[in-house]
């Protein structure tokens, strides 16, 4: 049975969702599992609703994205122009508490 592969957790705004879409495209193609957030306020052929991400769903799905870096090998994150929101900080210093290495993609 071959090896396990990298499991790798993404952080960064979702103001960046071209930017963590192409680092899950190179993440990928190197053979790792990634694990990232996803954009939820777009509008998507396969929605259900058009309802908006209402607060207590996202304070659920910052919750969620901790658990996936606790499944991380380690946590790549995309801040370009070293732009590191608080919920990105709050998943960083996350990561560095449970031993995670952190590496920024681009500076930070």
């Amino acid at each position: 049975m071959p090896p396990r592969p990298e499991v790798v957790c993404l952080c960064g705004s979702l103001r960046f969702a071209e930017e963590l879409a192409e680092a899950t495209r190179v993440l990928t193609l190197a053979g790792a599992i990634v694990l990232a957030p996803v954009v939820l306020d777009r509008p998507s052929d396969l929605s259900i609703t058009d309802e908006p991400v209402s607060e207590e769903q996202r304070t659920a799905l910052g919750e969620l994205h901790l658990r996936r870096i606790d499944l991380a090998d380690r946590v790549p994150v995309v801040a370009p122009g070293g732009h590191l929101g608080e919920s990105t900080r709050r998943e960083v210093a996350y990561a560095r508490a449970q031993g995670k290495p952190v590496a920024f993609a681009g500076p930070a």
